[in-house]
């Protein structure tokens, strides 16, 4: 009875030291068979690994089989990975100045954004209410969302046929005959039509094309062109409020922390003592506020777009939203 229980007592204490050398990368103490999805030569591919890809990516599935397979899909890009990382420490690639480079630069990233992530975690969560309220305050996103299709001529500012150009527009002119009127001046321009849902517009355009009737246009002169567009069509497809309020809420969310890590960025220049040397010293005093640029705020990675697991208005919406950003 003795026996048995000094076995019972030593044995926790035999598996978390065993579990503690297999994390150090000794090789001669062998993990857990549940803890390793694949052996490939001499390397090793964990279930952790692959948990950890599924959980950055952010993917999710309906059923069982589909999670088997999305878990099976990873564990085979991570045996080619292992591949190709055996192959390239074979040659040395491992000691390369460019890959050294590339090391540490995704080492301070990785860094960065976990402390940034740090940082915005305790962030309040935008609240429904708040996503009802930029709902009902962007009507041409959601509920007066229209699929737009647009013709469209650009040419150079420097061209000087801005008021003709206004008036032509005004007074019905057909983008063929405007495109006939150009050439005739031999002044350069491109031209074209496009089908954009209201998400791919920008969305200080947006508020001008939305208004607009089958037949109408507007003139858009910018600082080095001249942007002439004609609604040719409009599609009504309105997004519902209880479809968008979820990518709401969630574009709500990474627009706040996005705030909330740039001042604390602000705030840790304004303590540190930050000196730009050789061609990037700079005798005005604002150059740094100038050039300065802040790490885009943490979001979820990517994720590969099956076209299946999201209805159309889900896509629709993200899209909308992520337009904003």
């Amino acid at each position: 009875m003795q026996s048995i229980s000094l076995k019972s007592a030593f044995l926790p204490l035999f598996l978390s030291t065993a579990l503690g050398l297999a994390a150090c990368g000794n090789k001669e103490v062998e993990k857990p068979a549940t803890q390793i999805a694949a052996k490939v030569n001499s390397g090793e591919i964990s279930v952790h690994q692959i948990n950890y890809v599924l959980t950055r990516a952010g993917a999710a599935a309906n059923t069982p089989e589909k999670a088997a397979k999305m878990r099976r899909e990873i564990l085979d890009r991570l045996v080619d990975q292992e591949l190709a990382v055996e192959k390239a420490v074979e040659k040395k690639l491992d000691r390369s100045p460019d890959v050294l480079m590339a090391i540490e630069s995704a080492r301070r990233e990785i860094l960065a954004r976990a402390y940034i992530e740090q940082i915005t975690a305790a962030l309040a969560k935008p609240t429904a209410e708040e996503a009802k309220q930029y709902y009902s305050e962007h009507p041409q996103l959601f509920a007066e969302r229209r699929i737009y299709n647009i013709q469209e001529i650009v040419l150079p500012t420097s061209a000087g046929v801005t008021s003709e150009l206004r008036e032509m527009l005004s007074t019905g002119k057909s983008m063929e005959d405007i495109a006939n009127w150009l050439k005739g001046k031999d002044i350069k321009f491109a031209g074209g039509s496009a089908t954009r849902p209201a998400e791919q517009i920008p969305l200080e355009l947006l508020p001008k094309i939305h208004p607009l009737k089958v037949g109408q246009g507007l003139l858009i002169e910018g600082p080095q062109s001249i942007t002439l567009m004609r609604l040719a069509a409009a599609q009504s497809v309105p997004i519902s409020e209880d479809a968008a309020l979820p990518r709401i809420q969630q574009f709500l969310g990474n627009q706040r922390a996005g705030e909330a890590a740039k001042q604390e960025f602000q705030a840790l220049k304004a303590k540190a003592q930050i000196t730009y040397m050789g061609d990037f010293a700079d005798t005005d005093k604002n150059a740094a506020a100038r050039v300065a640029t802040v790490p885009a705020s943490p979001t979820p990675a990517s994720v590969p777009d099956t076209g299946k697991s999201k209805s159309a208005a889900d896509i629709a919406t993200e899209k909308g939203v992520a337009g904003l950003k």
